[in-house]
C-alpha cells in the first residue's frame, strides 16, 4: 500500500479552522490517521519550570489534524491533488500527481 501523505510533503488543509492553508508535514501516524503540519493547528501549553533556572510560561505548539483533512500539493499544478499508484521504470511503485501525472 502507497501512503498518500509523508513526512516533508506540502499539504493543503481541505476544513476546519485553518482551512485553505499550505504547510509542510512533520510527523504522520498511519496508524491513528493523523498527521501534524508545521505552523497550523496551533494550541496554547501552559509549562511549568522543572529544573533550577528554568522558566515556565506559555507556549504555541502544533497538534494534531484528521488525515482526511489534509491534501498533498503537486510541485508541478501548485494544487492540492489525489496521489496515484504509478510504476516508474525499475518497477517500482511511486506517487504520482492524478491531474497532471507528475511524479511526488
Amino acid at each position: 500500500m502507497l501512503a498518500r501523505v509523508k513526512k516533508n510533503d506540502t499539504v493543503i488543509v481541505l476544513s476546519g479552522r485553518d482551512k485553505g492553508e499550505e504547510g509542510t508535514v512533520l510527523e504522520v501516524l498511519p496508524t491513528l490517521g493523523k498527521v501534524k503540519v508545521k505552523g497550523l493547528r496551533m494550541a496554547t501549553k501552559h509549562l511549568k519550570a522543572t529544573k533550577q533556572g528554568e522558566s515556565g510560561g506559555i507556549k504555541k505548539v502544533e497538534t494534531y489534524l484528521n488525515l482526511s483533512q489534509v491534501m498533498p500539493v503537486c510541485a508541478s499544478c501548485k494544487k492540492g491533488c489525489r496521489i496515484v499508484a504509478k510504476e516508474s521504470g525499475n518497477g517500482k511503485k511511486v506517487r504520482a500527481c492524478h491531474r497532471c501525472e507528475e511524479i511526488i
